[in-house]
């Protein structure tokens, strides 16, 4: 099935990206990345060395030249940290299409709205190709389109929490209204929940938490690739209609009755 995901002047064939944080170690990394068949991998510019040639690099295990890394700013608190961090990836490695994350605390781990909508306006002017990290708000994810950004995120549930899509109807509903990709980020735990959110009409999921601490970590990058094939072909096909009482598989005309 030919069925390309594009964010803004970059185009995929996989629509699972993935995350590079919480694994062992950057083999495993490598091997999850594999295995997903992911073609996008985000990297928290302020925690991942790809920069600095003398110590392990990521690099030396992700090829740039085979995957697109997305330099993220996890771990920032405001606009002004965000967007310092993402300028000088683009300094240190070119990298344009980028991933915006600004947090409001670090027990939830929710995106700090006003924060997000300040760098966003700032990177997008500069030139950067933005894919935001935000609450699953349809008010907030239309703003945020507004502004330019090229993809948004709208979470499912918190980071790393691994309960799945706490509000199915939002996501539904940012989606219907946008006119960029959109994303799931966040609380995906298993293989159902990224194959649901596909079903809803998500444009990819990103999938950290859930991959890095399976007991298997190639086994789970396997069958979230799977998952999302299957919802994303399942969106397309077009679901039965839910009905409240039982409808006859077998067709009633020329019954034969005793």
């Amino acid at each position: 099935m030919t069925d390309s995901f594009k964010v803004g002047t970059h185009e995929f064939k996989s629509r699972l990206i993935v995350g590079s944080g919480k694994y062992k170690d950057f083999q495993t990394t490598k091997g999850a990345t594999e295995a997903a068949e992911a073609e996008m991998i985000t990297v928290a510019v302020r925690r991942v060395n790809i920069t600095d040639p003398g110590k392990e690099n990521m690099l030396d295990y992700i090829d740039p030249k085979k995957y697109t890394i997305l330099p993220n700013t996890a771990g920032c608190f405001n606009a002004d940290d965000a967007v310092r961090t993402l300028r000088l990836a683009r300094e240190a490695g070119g990298w344009n299409l980028v991933k915006l994350e600004v947090l409001g605390d670090t027990q939830t781990l929710y995106p700090n709205v006003v924060e997000t909508i300040k760098a966003a306006e700032t990177l997008v002017a500069e030139g950067f190709e933005v894919m935001v990290y935000t609450n699953d708000d349809p008010i907030v994810a239309t703003r945020l389109e507004e502004i330019g950004c090229v993809a948004v995120m709208p979470l499912g549930n918190p980071i790393g929490s691994g309960r799945g899509l706490a509000n199915p109807f939002n996501i539904r509903v940012i989606k219907e209204r946008a006119k960029v990709p959109i994303v799931v980020d966040a609380g995906i735990g298993t293989a159902s929940d990224a194959a649901k959110a596909m079903e809803l009409g998500a444009d990819a999921v990103l999938i950290n938490t859930a991959i890095a601490e399976a007991r298997d970590e190639c086994m789970m990058a396997r069958a979230m690739r799977d998952a999302v094939r299957a919802g994303r072909m399942a969106y397309l096909a077009g679901r039965m209609p839910k009905r409240a009482f039982a409808s006859a598989s077998s067709p009633t005309e020329g019954y034969i009755w005793d």
